[in-house]
């Protein structure tokens, strides 16, 4: 009898897991083969307000559930979630040695800041906890949602919740950046159905997340947003710096649409919340 119950529950198993993998080629066939509402020119409609639901912005890193700062006095109030790598291959970004041992440094020192000099300004804590624009690809992966705005025009606006930011996708242009920004400079093209939109120019502040990952002035990113259904975009985003990473690295996670009734940004002006933390020593009391 307890032989035939464990064939049972064997043949259960196997029945479910054959159900599983039926659904995911199903769901599969049916993304390759959808054909995406299209604009005028006849390039995919990717408007619509859009937010990623990975834990990125606490580490790209698989990272396990970690405090917040001073939980002593904020309890759970700001703890970051365990979460999964949402890097390609090995799940782990290739820093040279030097750079490794940097973004060690900037994760100890990522709440705390000192705007008393040049030198000091962006040397300590995360861009993010100073209410900095975020970059790219950050921005992309920060628990805020953002809209692409697609129009009859030539270029392509991306704008952002968090700090009100934006960026301006200049469509089948040569031109190089003028000067370092913090969302860079925006090149885009299609590759058929898909969206590649090449950023170069981002200034060095910039971090990858909260745990300290960081680049140099020579980031080079190349993302990739192709339509897969009604309510996601697959995202990808190539990352080159040779100062800093021993190799290119890719990125890659599921975008979603917000389909809230009446779904808009809202404003997530933060320069209020930071004021005091960065300029308070130099106020008058």
């Amino acid at each position: 009898m307890l032989f035939e119950n464990k064939i049972a529950r064997a043949g259960a198993v196997a029945s479910l897991l054959l159900l599983f993998a039926s659904v995911l080629l199903a769901q599969q066939s049916r993304f390759q083969s959808f054909n995406p509402p299209r604009m005028a020119d006849g390039h995919p409609n990717l408007n619509g307000v859009w937010q990623a639901f990975v834990t990125a912005d606490w580490d790209l890193q698989n990272h396990e559930a970690q405090p917040g700062p001073r939980p002593e006095i904020n309890g759970v109030y700001g703890a970051g979630p365990a979460g999964q790598t949402i890097i390609e291959g090995d799940g782990v970004i290739p820093y040279q040695p030097w750079a490794l041992e940097k973004k060690k440094q900037n994760f100890a020192n990522r709440t705390k800041v000192d705007v008393s000099s040049d030198e000091t300004w962006h040397a300590l804590g995360d861009p993010e906890f100073k209410c900095y624009m975020a970059g790219v690809p950050r921005a992309n992966y920060m628990p805020y949602p953002f809209r692409i705005v697609q129009g009859s025009g030539p270029n392509i606006l991306i704008t952002y919740e968090y700090a009100s930011a934006q960026r301006i996708v200049r469509m089948n242009t040569k031109q190089e950046a003028a000067i370092p920004a913090w969302m860079g400079w925006n090149r885009g093209r299609w590759e058929g159905d898909t969206l590649v939109v090449d950023v170069t120019g981002q200034r060095e502040e910039t971090w990858l997340d909260r745990a300290g990952d960081f680049h140099s002035g020579d980031l080079h990113v190349v993302e990739r947003y192709t339509l897969a259904s009604p309510y996601h975009i697959q995202y990808e985003a190539t990352i080159e710096d040779p100062k800093v990473y021993t190799r290119p690295w890719k990125i890659s996670f599921p975008l979603y649409r917000r389909m809230e009734k009446n779904a808009q940004l809202l404003e997530f002006k933060c320069e209020p919340f930071t004021e005091e933390l960065l300029y308070g020593r130099f106020s008058k009391k």
